[in-house]
């Protein structure tokens, strides 16, 4: 066998990527959503990465927007992918559905570029939002929000966005908007006048038309008052949405500071829920404190359906000096094993890449580990495609 270098369909594909390069540059998101605000629509998928992402790259993932509760997550939107593999061209046709065997448009999205190189996506688009109401509320703790949120979905009242924060996760996010001294107490006060002290922050937002944003909020509200949220207003929701990708600035901030900072996430059924999130927030705990120092371990449920619901933990504690990657090394395997050990899937939204590839085999099997070898081994015979990634 000749070096990959010499083999002429690396050659090939190489050339075809740099042909495609200049297309994926267009697939900026605020480019895209620029364009379609022009017409009036939007596309609705707005992740935390949305600054520095590519629609390629949400297709690549399986990417879930913060408001994917109500526009839905981005598999949900794709219509048809047109693939560049070093084997050729794959391309699906732009329908809303068919029953054509197995979907092919579900093998693309999801690759993570190891099949080959995504170029085109076809995506829903829906009319800009005339009206958006954001606003928070206070759970009297993280597992009655949880249940709230539970009755939302099952009830299908689901607003748009719907986030709740754990007990610790609400405390940081008071701090960091600079809720202290006066205006902490007299939060508190308010509070303590509603028969609460402390508990869980929930965002709700809706996005539409005047009447349809009246409407859906109406039945949401009611049914989160019901399940024993108390309403802290717009004011909070606003100044959620107009800060909501500001979370990757903080963390490299804390970085250069000295701290370990990461999150990770992962999903499971309601009835699972619970401890699952006992399970995995205690093994991150765990295995920060294993060291010596101390730890902030911080969670939210960001992504419900009828079934259940995803929960996104972020954790922070010192830096070892010297053996960084060690001790990340140490928190990830940790949380990946409570994970699976629970049952629970490895990635809700963030993707395998080579973090979570030696996991995949509890996700799918060992048969399908091997099909998705062998999708592989058609598309990409060289093996140039994102080596080491998705596939164990």
């Amino acid at each position: 066998m000749r070096p990959a270098k010499h083999n002429p369909q690396v050659k090939q594909a190489l050339q075809l990527v740099d042909q495609i390069s200049p297309m994926l540059a267009g697939k900026d998101p605020q480019v895209v959503g620029a364009a379609l605000a022009e017409l009036g629509l939007t596309l609705g998928h707005f992740p935390q990465s949305y600054e520095y992402a590519t629609v390629g790259g949400f297709a690549a993932t399986r990417s879930a927007g913060q408001a994917s509760s109500g526009y839905g997550r981005f598999d949900e939107l794709v219509t048809s992918v047109r693939l560049a593999a070093p084997a050729g061209e794959l391309r699906t046709l732009d329908v809303p559905h068919t029953a054509a065997g197995p979907s092919l448009r579900e093998v693309v999205v999801g690759s993570e570029g190891t099949l080959g190189v995504i170029t085109e996506v076809g995506v829903r688009v829906r009319p800009a939002p005339v009206e958006r109401r954001y606003e928070a509320w206070v759970a009297p703790d993280f597992a009655t929000g949880a249940e709230i949120v539970r009755t939302l979905a099952q009830e299908d009242a689901l607003p748009d966005v719907i986030r709740v924060s754990d007990e610790a996760e609400t405390a940081a996010s008071l701090g960091l908007a600079g809720v202290e001294g006066a205006r902490r107490r007299a939060l508190d006060a308010y509070l303590r006048l509603r028969r609460r002290s402390g508990g869980a922050m929930m965002i709700t937002g809706w996005d539409g038309a005047a009447d349809a944003v009246a409407r859906r909020r109406a039945v949401s509200a009611r049914l989160v008052k019901a399940g024993g949220a108390v309403s802290l207003g717009r004011g909070p929701g606003d100044a959620w949405l107009a800060g909501r990708y500001e979370g990757p600035y903080l963390r490299e901030a804390l970085l250069d500071l000295g701290y370990l900072v990461e999150t990770l996430e992962t999903a499971h059924t309601w009835s699972r829920l619970d401890a699952h999130y006992r399970a995995v927030g205690s093994a991150i705990d765990g295995a920060l404190r294993s060291g010596g120092g101390g730890a902030l371990v911080l969670c939210h449920l960001s992504h419900a359906y009828r079934d259940g619901a995803s929960l996104y933990f972020t954790f922070i504690a010192p830096r070892r000096v010297g053996t960084e990657l060690e001790q990340w090394r140490e928190v990830k395997t940790a949380a990946c094993e409570a994970i699976v050990a629970q049952g629970g899937t490895i990635t809700h939204h963030h993707a395998i890449g080579r973090d979570h590839a030696p996991y995949m085999r509890s996700e799918v099997g060992e048969l399908g580990v091997q099909t998705l070898a062998a999708l592989k081994e058609r598309l990409d015979p060289a093996q140039i495609m994102n080596p080491g990634k998705l596939i164990p």
